[in-house]
């Protein structure tokens, strides 16, 4: 689960997605699903200043606050999605050798979460290219727009067969 956070979740936030609440019904299912096998990712703002994070935060002052503030905390829905701790990155994207050392190397992995345009579209990638096979359950995503999250599916499903897009409902039948 990628980045279930209060940053993402709330219509106060520029980065809040109308379409969480929705996509974590389907996270919900998910986790119930998969069990000890759920991880849970955080973005925080923990980037060098003197790289172009230098420059995104002077685009987004808003999101420039100290990695505990209460935007970054999980929303309450996601508390206890995984008994693992979380996978804090300072990365849109999260795959790399942390999750790549639970996962394994060529690894399944299923994503949800948010942003589907950037932090999701990013580790789907990065993960692809590492060689691991990546199930997209689109309906378990939310964008910052309708538009935004569609336009990031279309361009995670030219990537068969390390990307595989589906919906929860599939994923959950036996």
């Amino acid at each position: 689960m990628v980045d279930p956070q209060v940053i993402f979740a709330s219509p106060d936030s520029a980065w809040g997605s109308p379409f969480f609440a929705s996509a974590m019904t389907n996270i919900r299912r998910l986790a119930d699903a998969f069990g000890e096998r759920v991880l849970v990712t955080r973005w925080l703002p923990t980037a060098d200043r003197s790289t172009s994070w230098g420059d995104y935060f002077a685009a987004w002052p808003f999101a420039d606050r100290p990695a505990d503030d209460p935007l970054y905390a999980l929303v309450p829905e996601a508390e206890g999605l995984s008994p693992h701790p979380t996978v804090d990155l300072p990365t849109f994207g999260k795959w790399g050798p942390e999750l790549e050392a639970i996962v394994g190397r060529g690894g399944r992995i299923v994503l949800a979460g948010v942003s589907t345009d950037c932090c999701v579209v990013s580790t789907a990638l990065a993960a692809a290219d590492a060689g691991a096979r990546v199930t997209l359950a689109a309906d378990a995503c939310a964008g910052s727009t309708a538009e935004n999250h569609a336009a990031a599916v279309q361009v995670m499903s030219l990537y068969p067969p390390q990307i595989t897009v589906t919906d929860t409902a599939p994923l959950l039948s036996p």
